[in-house]
């Protein structure tokens, strides 16, 4: 290293070089928790919350005004009605599931004593069976209990057609807790493990059929919703 090109302490109590302050140029200088260092670059990114933990559908609509916002972020191909994709995680609605599932003879628990897993399913309905029936399997197995299965109601009115081609199932696993006094965040662990064992066993059975599967999200506090769609087709 030349003698001009010696290591500098930064605020952040690292060492920089010069190299690592030219890259971090205009950028405010490093103090406290920040440092420029750190920065990185995203396609973007919003986010709204009620500071007394007021749950309303209006958060929701606000989200989805700030994703139009951020149009200018997002790329689009070729058909037009393609673009790089955008989605929206919310907390788990439990009014909503309760009542929805009730009409498919699915009895949820209190609020946080079950997990909701948002799944892409293939196409193929053997894949999706096979997918299901380790689901079964893998939640038994984890102590976990499985407490039914729900199709998600979809409009693909407005998909491209590049889109279309590969659009998904979309399917909703409802997971009880191993057991009565859990905490939330040992059965959150609990999900989040079983969606990566769930994860492997799909993925090692290395057919075509089951590239498809995607698990968006497995908890018991929020759920996420997204796709190969605009950010005006979200809402």
């Amino acid at each position: 290293m030349s003698r001009d090109y010696q290591p500098s302490q930064g605020l952040s109590g690292h060492a920089t070089t010069r190299a690592d302050d030219m890259r971090a140029h205009g950028l405010p200088r490093a103090q406290g928790l920040y440092d420029p260092l750190k920065e990185k670059d995203a396609c973007g990114m919003g986010f709204i919350a009620d500071m007394h933990n007021r749950k309303s559908h209006s958060i929701i609509g606000k989200g989805l005004e700030i994703l139009k916002n951020l149009d200018h972020r997002g790329a689009v191909g070729a058909d037009p009605k393609m673009g790089d994709g955008c989605g929206i995680m919310v907390q788990i609605p439990h009014r909503f599931f309760t009542a929805e599932c009730a009409k498919l003879g699915i009895w949820l628990p209190g609020a946080g004593d079950y997990g909701v897993g948002q799944l892409f399913m293939p196409q193929d309905i053997r894949a999706r069976t096979i997918i299901e029936e380790l689901y079964a399997k893998t939640i038994a197995d984890e102590g976990l209990t499985l407490l039914g299965w729900r199709d998600v109601p979809v409009d693909n009115s407005d998909l491209g057609s590049s889109v279309l081609a590969t659009e998904p199932v979309h399917r909703q696993v409802f997971i009880g807790k191993a057991k009565e006094g859990e905490t939330q965040e040992s059965f959150e662990r609990r999900l989040f493990l079983l969606r990566k064992v769930m994860s492997n066993a799909v993925y090692n059975l290395n057919e075509p059929e089951f590239r498809q599967y995607y698990p968006v999200s497995l908890s018991s506090r929020t759920i996420v919703y997204k796709g190969m769609v605009l950010v005006s087709q979200l809402g």
